[in-house]
């Protein structure tokens, strides 16, 4: 990624911002001895910026080649500090409200910074031991306009946003692989971002993938994280392990009597890349007509170009669900107001999964599980 880019600079300036607050307008108030304080204060604000020193030395805004407890420890700090920020703010305007009530300066109960110190590292604590959990499956039925009989009751069981690395390892990722094949899915899509790190780093942690089962086979498209650490070099190794790569392409799954189609798209971040960017209606140019069209998209904001080109159901992730309860509307934002969960566009439906993993470098989630998803197909 691009170290320069304002999007990225933008992200650096917004942790700090948060950190600034913690540090100045919490742990500065904290009544402790000032050395342990002012050291605390400086922990804190490393923590914020933890990313600008990642990329500046490891290349990559994620710790993802740093050992795995690191990069939990890493991961509670900076969802603590997060919270703190959060926790700060509240108190400050509930200080202001009673103030102005009180018509006159109402500071906080002595202890109650401590309060908030200890529900932020617990809170944090649980979060971060959510996201690394094996995922519960989720079943999803989605009614499809003129499903043939033969497909009623399709199962394709839908993985997303795996981030297999040193965080999720390939321990954890044999653990997803056994409980996926325990549901006996026709099909298996993975919907991107199925790894990070490059393809000689992650050849243990991605070997599991290979069990993976499902009578009419396994099919991924790449996610922005595939682009991220060399994009050519894991197109040939999904295949080695039984990964199709459907990359603005489709298959036609027959079932009875019935086709069904399956197509996949690039991800819009490949034209930063040089690569091929998504093209819907290329992936379903020669489709048999009248045939039930599942799309997967890494992206959900393609999934109104999807509709528009008559696909009748869109797999996404990409958003990780909004990963903390009170995240969705910013989430939404920057996803065409997409996030968790299923979509109904005219007669186009989207899913969009909360994720299977998450990406190393904030493994947090609080009240949005990570889930698997079997989705069951029915008639309208």
């Amino acid at each position: 990624m691009n170290q320069f880019s304002p999007e990225i600079l933008t992200f650096h300036a917004a942790t700090l911002c948060i950190g600034l607050i913690v540090a100045f307008r919490f742990v500065a108030r904290l009544p402790m001895a000032r050395p342990p304080r002012y050291l605390l204060m400086a922990l804190v604000l490393i923590v914020s910026v933890n990313r600008v020193f990642s990329q500046l030395l490891l290349g990559s805004l994620d710790p993802i080649e740093m050992p795995r407890p690191f990069i939990i420890a890493l991961s509670w700090l900076f969802a603590s500090v997060l919270m703190l920020a959060v926790l700060q703010v509240a108190l400050d305007l509930v200080t202001v409200l009673r103030s102005l009530a009180a018509r006159r300066l109402v500071r906080p109960v002595p202890h109650i910074r401590w309060i908030m110190a200890i529900s932020a590292l617990v809170l944090s604590a649980m979060g971060v031991a959510q996201a690394l959990r094996v995922p519960p499956v989720t079943t999803v039925a989605v009614a499809i306009k003129d499903l043939p009989p033969d497909l009623d009751g399709y199962r394709i069981l839908q993985l997303s946003d795996l981030h297999i690395s040193k965080l999720f390892p390939g321990t954890w990722a044999e653990k997803v692989v056994a409980l996926a094949n325990d549901q006996g899915a026709d099909l298996v899509a993975i919907t991107g971002d199925v790894v990070d790190g490059t393809a000689e780093a992650r050849r243990h942690d991605i070997a599991p993938l290979e069990r993976l089962q499902a009578p009419d086979g396994v099919f991924m498209v790449p996610g922005n994280h595939e682009y991220y650490f060399d994009h050519k070099a894991w197109m040939d190794v999904f295949p080695a392990l039984g990964l199709q790569p459907l990359a603005n392409s489709h298959v036609v799954i027959r079932r009875g009597s019935a086709d069904l189609v399956l197509a996949g798209v690039t991800d819009p971040a490949a034209g930063g890349y040089g690569e091929v960017r998504p093209d819907v209606l290329s992936a379903l140019t020669d489709i048999p007509q009248g045939a039930p069209v599942v799309l997967m998209a890494h992206q959900p904001i393609l999934a109104r170009q999807a509709a528009r080109a008559g696909v009748d159901l869109q797999l996404s992730g990409h958003t990780h669900g909004g990963m903390a309860i009170g995240m969705r509307r910013l989430v939404a934002r920057m996803n065409d107001g997409f996030v968790s969960g299923l979509y109904h566009l005219g007669d186009m439906q989207l899913h969009v999964s909360n994720g299977t993993g998450h990406t190393p470098g904030f493994a947090f989630r609080f009240g949005v599980p990570p889930e698997m998803t079997v989705i069951v197909l029915r008639p309208a």
